[in-house]
């Protein structure tokens, strides 16, 4: 019997990779395709809305929002063994923003500063979480980087509250059906092999919500008992939000024409939202969720497909939306 050959892992210098915090690492873990690395060690799905954010007169490194939670998430970057510096500034930002979750990312921690984190999430209550974790690079032979994130703190009762979500205890019978609804769904999303994944955990809400890609863009399903529909729509939010949905609805015509379908166009106060709707569907009826979920599923990857190339390209150089 022949024996394969085996490749040996080689431990790669961060430094050697990112020369710079702010300028190398920072942008790096920001883009969609690397903070899925940081998501799957957290369990978490993370919509980054801004880089270098302005806390006082200093910059957080990466804010983002916890998508099944709405809440925000602080991430602190430090390419060295972690410091009081460091440690100082994730406790201002964190209190500056209302962050809930925090995360300190450095090459290694201190048994001081592991403690310190431990220490907080012993004292503050169950909306707070202090993570810290150690970032290495890997390779095999001439392959290239690999990163890998390792949990080195967090709350005793994080994995028990990752899984929380899925368990029954304390919800009602309503929230308990809606979150079998989205499970149901998020088989028939993986299924569609579109451009979203349905690989995150059910929320026993009447809404879920996905990235769209670019921060201050979010795509969204919903189901309306009351008025026996459901939904699916991009939606804006944030400053620009009435600014880039002008900017879109320029495109109007083109877009329906693409999707094979008129929207429905809302400019709220502060958000805005593009939406397809079913109208007539019966939430009750579990035997009508598989053509229910099918429709969702098609209009949610047909707004990727056609929304995701036009957002990334948007700019605010006539933020008016008026051509002048």
């Amino acid at each position: 019997m022949n024996t394969p050959s085996l490749g040996r892992l080689q431990r790669v210098e961060l430094r050697e990779i990112w020369s710079s915090e702010s300028a190398d690492f920072t942008p790096w873990l920001a883009r969609p395709e690397n903070m899925k690395v940081l998501e799957e060690t957290l369990g978490m799905e993370l919509e980054v809305e801004s880089e270098e954010k302005p806390v006082g007169p200093f910059r957080a490194d990466i804010l983002c929002k916890d998508l099944s939670t709405n809440t925000w998430v602080l991430i602190e970057n430090q390419l060295e063994r972690t410091d009081h510096l460091h440690l100082g500034q994730l406790l201002t930002y964190s209190a500056g923003l209302q962050a809930v979750t925090i995360v300190w990312v450095a090459a290694r921690f201190t048994d001081e500063h592991r403690a310190a984190l431990d220490w907080l999430n012993e004292i503050t209550d169950n909306r707070f979480c202090f993570l810290g974790l150690e970032v290495e690079l890997w390779r095999i032979g001439d392959s290239l980087a690999a990163p890998k994130f390792n949990v080195v703190s967090k709350p005793n009762d994080w994995s028990r509250s990752v899984k929380q979500a899925l368990d029954d205890g304390g919800l009602s019978e309503l929230q308990v059906r809606q979150r079998r609804y989205w499970e149901a769904f998020h088989r028939v999303l993986n299924g569609a092999k579109g451009g979203i994944s349905g690989n995150r955990k059910p929320r026993p809400e009447n809404w879920m919500s996905y990235s769209a890609g670019r921060s201050g863009f979010g795509l969204l399903v919903s189901r309306n008992r009351q008025r026996k529909r459901i939904r699916a729509s991009m939606y804006l939010s944030g400053d620009s939000a009435r600014a880039f949905f002008a900017l879109l609805q320029r495109d109007k015509d083109s877009i329906e024409r693409e999707l094979d379908q008129q929207l429905v166009w809302r400019e709220m106060r502060k958000e805005c939202e593009i939406a397809a709707y079913l109208d007539d569907v019966d939430l009750d009826d579990e035997s009508d969720w598989p053509r229910q979920h099918e429709w969702l599923a098609t209009r949610l990857n047909e707004l990727h497909r056609v929304f995701s190339p036009r957002i990334k390209d948007l700019t605010l150089d006539d933020p008016e939306g008026d051509g002048e």
